[in-house]
């Protein structure tokens, strides 16, 4: 094998290279990843564009450190194993979850490691590095799952942020008497129509501003869809349910409009679930939530427990996954993949592959 590897590194904002790196040594319980396709996450361009949550205000406060390989949304072939891994063998292609939790926090013990205290996220910290690059170490705290060795690199590419949707569904609690609104129809969000579907809630009503992705969520399970710049989406959604509103608003677009609208479209004594990641402090008429309305606020973070039920609708169908990979770059074209993951209308997803 040869010793030295390429690999898109962070910097600083709107500094990243590609450099040429000594492929990682692997040591006891680490597996070496040849990766075969890595997502470019909408975190991926916020953070070459200077996002705060992960560059913070001071150094104190920064979370990401630099120099590191980017990139989480990869899988790839195990080249080499450590002393000790027992559960996977060189050859097996696997996906490793964006979290490396401690195992040592309290959240950890509790089986809560998504939210593990230390919140090392692949991609982010020097000792895990993300797979933006030709081979990735995935350190013995790493939780891996393995895939069928003929797993096509636009759904391999894809699993991590089906996980997150999964979740956030899982978090709604949906019945199938639920009006289900998803606002944001993105990768993430169009997942979360598909596994949405599952439940045969009574409705499934999906928002955005795109009408290609307004025709996949329609695709993938939607039985309305609006766009929020040609219509009251408040006044719609109380038409379709009785006047009463959604029982469940999932936000999954990270706009603060988005918000005001979700708050307005509710029932009494709904679900409202926030996945969208926002730029900066928003705000909101939070008297809506208790003294008007009593609806239940909920956050959805990451895609814990969920990567072996994704893989399962994937290769089986029941998940649909059509389209959604709508451009492939090579890595040493990282920057025109970049610009097309932020402002190219006809992307969903798009994928760099090594």
């Amino acid at each position: 094998m040869n010793k030295k590897m390429t690999a898109l590194q962070a910097f600083a904002p709107f500094d990243y290279r590609i450099e040429e790196l000594d492929i990682p040594k692997v040591e006891a319980g680490e597996i070496l990843l040849k990766v075969h396709g890595c997502g470019i996450c909408a975190s991926d361009t916020k953070t070459f564009h200077g996002g705060k949550r992960v560059w913070g205000q001071t150094p104190e406060t920064r979370y990401i450190e630099t120099p590191v390989t980017a990139g989480h949304e990869f899988y790839g072939e195990v080249v080499e194993k450590g002393e000790g891994v027992d559960d996977i063998e060189v050859g097996d292609f696997v996906i490793s979850e964006q979290m490396v939790p401690c195992n040592e926090c309290k959240y950890c013990k509790q089986g809560h490691y998504w939210m593990c205290r230390r919140h090392y996220i692949l991609g982010f910290k020097k000792d895990a590095p993300g797979g933006f690059a030709e081979y990735c170490k995935i350190g013995r705290n790493g939780i891996n799952h393995k895939l069928p060795k003929n797993f096509p690199v636009e759904m391999g590419s894809i699993i991590e942020p089906y996980a997150c949707a999964m979740h956030a569904v899982e978090r709604a609690a949906i019945k199938h008497t639920d009006v289900v609104v998803i606002s944001g129809l993105g990768c993430i969000g169009l997942a979360m129509v598909t596994i949405a579907k599952k439940l045969s809630p009574a409705r499934i009503i999906g928002l955005d501003i795109r009408q290609n992705r307004l025709d996949k969520a329609i695709e993938f399970g939607a039985d309305y869809v609006f766009n929020p710049m040609e219509c009251d989406v408040a006044a719609e959604i109380k038409k379709l349910s009785d006047g009463y509103g959604c029982d469940v608003y999932i936000e999954a677009s990270g706009s603060e409009k988005s918000v005001a609208q979700g708050l307005d479209s509710i029932a009494n004594l709904g679900t409202y679930v926030q996945f969208g990641i926002f730029a900066d402090k928003i705000s909101a008429d939070w008297n809506i939530i208790g003294d008007t309305k009593e609806i239940n606020i909920l956050g959805s973070h990451l895609g814990p427990y969920c990567y072996k039920a994704v893989i399962e609708g994937m290769i089986d169908g029941t998940i649909k996954t059509n389209g959604i990979v709508t451009h492939t770059y090579k890595l040493k074209d990282w920057a025109e993949a970049f610009e097309t993951a932020e402002k190219d209308p006809t992307s969903i997803k798009v994928t760099i592959v090594p």
